[in-house]
């Protein structure tokens, strides 16, 4: 299990855990990055990532992508 911010570009990642509080963990399960979804991350920059969840891109700070681990 590792953090977002340093997963390997361009490979499917499993998400395993979301350190946050709820209402975060509500917002982000609203754009489907929940326990057990499939996520592919795009690129990294500064510690900000670009992901593809599902049939579309989402971008995510560094802060929020330190919260989200995957394996």
């Amino acid at each position: 299990m590792i953090p977002l911010v340093i997963a390997a570009e361009n490979t499917p990642l499993e998400i395993l855990k979301v350190s946050a509080d709820d209402k975060t963990k509500r917002h982000l399960e609203n754009l489907g990055l929940l326990k057990g979804a499939t996520i592919t991350l795009i690129s990294k920059n500064n510690g900000d990532v670009i992901l593809k969840v599902k049939d579309g891109r989402l971008a995510i700070n560094s802060d929020l992508a330190t919260k989200i681990y995957v394996g």
